[in-house]
């Protein structure tokens, strides 16, 4: 493991279990107990049906891009330009969207739509991050 040069995040309570399933190289969202609705960022409150009812799932980690940007500037310490910062819809339900990188393509490659797969980047001992690459036959 190289010396990590970019941010790294920092947990907060509802988080910190995403986090630390990571560690252990599983993609996981709060799963709500009562209707069944992925929750992602991680919270309290189911945002479909209100219940405070819900538990860690593992999902899929595919997906497709939902729109992006390459960043030309060095705006963010560690982040060589050009890369691509991008939203991404989880396969495992619509609307289930982050922000990540795209890893392992030209930037000039990425499109809306792409298939995408998460992969895992032990960045230090104690942090994971999910980057994205190209899904399988892309």
């Amino acid at each position: 493991m190289a010396s990590y040069r970019k941010p790294l995040p920092l947990p907060d309570q509802d988080g910190k279990p995403y986090w630390e399933l990571l560690k252990q190289h599983k993609f996981s969202m709060q799963r709500c107990n009562d209707c069944g609705h992925y929750r992602f960022p991680p919270r309290h409150v189911c945002p479909n049906c209100s219940s405070f009812e819900a538990e860690w799932t593992e999902v899929s980690g595919r997906g497709s891009i939902h729109t992006f940007s390459i960043m030309h500037d060095n705006l963010v310490r560690g982040l060589d330009p050009p890369f691509v910062l991008a939203q991404v819809e989880l396969d495992d339900q619509p609307g289930l969207r982050l922000i990540c990188n795209i890893k392992d393509i030209d930037p000039k490659a990425v499109r809306i739509g792409m298939p995408v797969e998460v992969f895992f980047e032990d960045v230090t001992p104690e942090v994971t991050l999910p980057q994205f690459r190209p899904g399988k036959g892309t």
